[in-house]
């Protein structure tokens, strides 16, 4: 049996409610195919193994390739925002990259994440941007892949790690998904539960299934 749920029906709400107000949900309606660009080939099977961990834990697929798109889960590392103007082809896939990589260098902001969603509302394609400063340069690169695992594995709100990581960090110094966003993720899973919602009824769904036997 697993453990009662840590959390409240509220605290599971706020976790898809957006600043303004809005209830918004939404996971993954096809295998996710990651590619990852600007790391080295000793990082590159890190990222992809948080990323793996993240699915299976939601009892989701992987995928060799998207028959539509090829790849679906873009996530790139960079030193600077200028680097994804010379991209060939990227503003194709994400029509207002100019104007939104002017906002980022105004903000200082070092890091990005766009979706784009199926005619259900499930998510078709994510592409995660990491600028490495220097905050996140000091972070290992099993913490950096693991938080931008989680942060993709759903539609979150745009607050919902506002205030605590979705991480934690055991007495030895190791880090791991904290067990009630573990339990959100498995829940929210559910193939009895819709793909996609816009009313706050389905946060309660996915409260009610994180006390489920396993």
């Amino acid at each position: 049996m697993s453990d009662a749920p840590a959390m409240t029906p509220d605290e599971v709400t706020a976790l898809f409610t957006r600043r303004d107000g809005s209830f918004a949900f939404a996971r993954w309606g096809r295998p996710i195919v990651p590619v990852v660009f600007g790391v080295d080939d000793a990082t590159l099977p890190v990222i992809k193994g948080a990323i793996e961990a993240v699915v299976t834990l939601a009892g989701h697929k992987m995928a060799e390739t998207d028959p539509e798109l090829g790849a679906n889960l873009m996530v790139f590392f960079l030193r600077d925002w200028a680097e994804l103007r010379e991209l060939d082809g990227l503003e194709r896939m994400i029509p207002d990259l100019l104007p939104l990589l002017d906002r980022l260098t105004a903000a200082d902001a070092n890091q990005y994440r766009i979706f784009r969603f199926d005619a259900d509302g499930g998510i078709k394609a994510a592409f995660v941007f990491l600028r490495m400063d220097r905050h996140l340069s000091d972070i290992p690169a099993e913490t950096l892949a693991l938080s931008q695992a989680v942060q993709v594995i759903l539609l979150w709100s745009d607050s919902a790690f506002a205030e605590r990581s979705p991480l934690a960090t055991g007495p030895g110094g190791e880090t791991f998904l904290r067990p009630e966003i573990g339990a959100v993720v498995r829940a929210a899973h559910d193939p009895l539960l819709p793909v996609a919602a816009t009313d706050a009824a389905q946060a309660l769904r996915i409260f009610a299934r994180m006390g489920r036997p396993d």
